[in-house]
């Protein structure tokens, strides 16, 4: 079973990468609940790696690659955009930002709540954010 995917920084592919990681959990019998809140935790790291780190440059690549580790599924995402500044990130206050009608920014506050761990790391041009989800 293919483990990974390689897409170009265009957000028509983040539909490829849903339709990927859906038939990946397939086979591990996931409640539907699970394996939607794990899809759409892939989708949102991979759709800001395009939109933001990438600027929708389709002469750029991420790529996926999925790891089962005993009770557990590792996400490895990696391209050579700009990297996360995790530092610098704060999370919002998501009902304030329903309050206030706001669109976006609570993608990685979801991904947080959705994920058991999540990890970004650089090495050289290369960033890799890591998921990590107990099943």
């Amino acid at each position: 079973m293919n483990n990974s995917i390689r897409v170009n920084c265009t957000k028509k592919n983040l539909k490829l990468i849903r339709d990927f990681v859906t038939e990946y959990l397939h086979a591990l019998a996931l409640t539907d609940i699970l394996m939607n809140q794990i899809v759409l935790a892939v989708d949102e790291i991979c759709a800001n790696l395009i939109i933001h780190a990438n600027h929708e440059d389709p002469d750029k690549y991420i790529l996926l690659a999925i790891y089962k580790q005993p009770g557990m599924i590792k996400f490895e995402i990696s391209d050579e955009g700009i990297a996360f500044q995790r530092a610098a990130y704060k999370e919002p206050n998501i009902q304030e930002n329903i309050r206030l009608g706001k669109k976006g920014g609570v993608g990685i506050a979801l991904v947080n709540r959705i994920m058991d761990k999540v990890e970004f790391k650089t090495e050289g041009p290369q960033n890799t954010c890591i998921l990590y989800k107990k099943i």
